[in-house]
């Protein structure tokens, strides 16, 4: 993948990036997402790549969203693979799901596998055929993603192995390989020995999602808790916290929840909490766009909590943590490299999770939190992260 020149000697590299994540496009051609994958975070690629191609999942759809986000843009276009939902759907389109990243990959100077995922999956195994290099970009980790009580699928312990096996396999044959934890899946999925590593976060705050000054907690009154997390699976864990939240309740600390996310697990939480007895103690406000409107949700609250099963370094802690929330958080992934022992529990724990929970109803043990919280987000402004980011994109384009 040497670079090429054009007549006037610059530079112009083009790069793959295939991600399993679906996104839409309207009949004008705009592609839009309703996640984490905005036209502002392919831009990241341009500080050294001159075009981005991005392969993933894409559904046809009449129109946008209220909320989604305009995914394509100047130098950003897409590569559109059948949009299958599910292993099921996915064995009836895999054919055609290869020929079409065969296709896409085909003209494309650099490539990065953003893992885990089954597009990355089939993507390595053709281009390991063809002895074409990758390098891989590794963001999650399905044995914790397929732990039990993340997924309630019978075939659950196979997914597990066969997503386990697939990311091992992809990270020892990958050129290179940037993790988004400093050691945490580091461990689990070693790099080859000949591979150019680093790590970093795919989150990187601007100056607006940082308050200035430490909260100063309130001392009376309900203790409001806020989780933020997708519920297409249970890998999030927001089941723990209802449970948890039932018996701090029960036992007389007057606590509530507000769930921002969306997903097909929705309807089974929502039933879930009204078993439990929470009634108006939890409120679901469903899928919100990114930055401003879910920084008042998070403003508003006392405390975040993040009891996930699977974790790379999440995104909904840092933009918590920025605004000055205490936080708690699992024991999983990335999360021990952002929070104190005291802050964390083993995934699923609820008697551990309600013990934290009395803990951090004390406004002093939120204020120290805060001031500590505020200081830790500062690692993940932009301009902090850019270098080290810019320099695994470099090592890419010389592959």
């Amino acid at each position: 993948m040497q670079p090429g020149s054009d007549d006037d000697s610059l530079v112009r590299m083009q790069l793959a990036v295939v991600l399993d994540h679906r996104f839409w496009v309207t009949p004008d051609g705009c592609v839009w997402t309703d996640g984490p994958f905005p036209y502002s975070f392919f831009t990241r690629y341009l500080d050294v790549f001159d075009r981005v191609l991005v392969v993933a999942r894409i559904a046809q759809t009449d129109q946008a969203g209220q909320h989604w986000l305009r995914a394509n843009g100047d130098d950003v276009g897409f590569a559109t693979v059948p949009c299958y939902i599910g292993p099921w759907e996915y064995l009836k389109q895999r054919t055609a799901v290869r020929r079409s990243i065969k296709q896409a990959l085909a003209a494309q100077q650099a490539i990065i596998l953003r893992a885990p995922g089954q597009l990355a999956n089939v993507a390595a195994r053709l281009l390991l055929s063809a002895k074409r290099p990758y390098v891989a970009e590794i963001v999650g980790d399905p044995y914790d993603a397929f732990a039990p009580g993340a997924d309630r699928r019978l075939l659950r312990p196979l997914f597990r192995w066969h997503q386990t096996r697939a990311l091992r396999g992809l990270c020892q044959q990958a050129a290179g390989a940037a993790y988004v934890t400093e050691y945490a899946l580091q461990s689990r999925y070693p790099p080859a020995h000949t591979a150019f590593t680093t790590h970093y976060s795919s989150v990187e705050l601007r100056q607006n999602a940082f308050i200035e000054q430490p909260r100063v907690p309130k001392t009376s009154g309900p203790l409001r808790l806020i989780t933020v997390g997708s519920m297409e699976h249970l890998y999030k864990g927001q089941d723990v916290p209802l449970h948890a939240l039932a018996e701090c309740r029960s036992g007389g600390l007057d606590i509530g929840l507000t769930l921002v996310g969306d997903g097909r697990e929705r309807t089974w939480l929502e039933a879930l909490a009204q078993r439990l007895g929470l009634g108006n103690a939890v409120h679901f406000v469903g899928q919100l766009p990114s930055g401003e409107a879910v920084r008042c949700e998070l403003d508003r609250a006392d405390l975040f909590i993040l009891p996930s099963r699977q974790e790379g370094v999440p995104r909904a802690m840092i933009e918590a943590m920025a605004r000055g929330l205490p936080c708690i958080g699992s024991t999983v992934g990335g999360i021990p490299e952002l929070l104190p022992k005291p802050a964390m529990v083993p995934p699923g724990n609820i008697a551990a999770l309600v013990a934290v929970f009395r803990r951090f109803s004390s406004a002093q043990t939120r204020r120290q939190a805060s001031l500590r919280n505020l200081a830790a987000a500062r690692a993940y402004e932009d301009r902090i992260l850019r270098h080290r980011r810019r320099q695994f994109y470099e090592q890419t384009a010389l592959q």
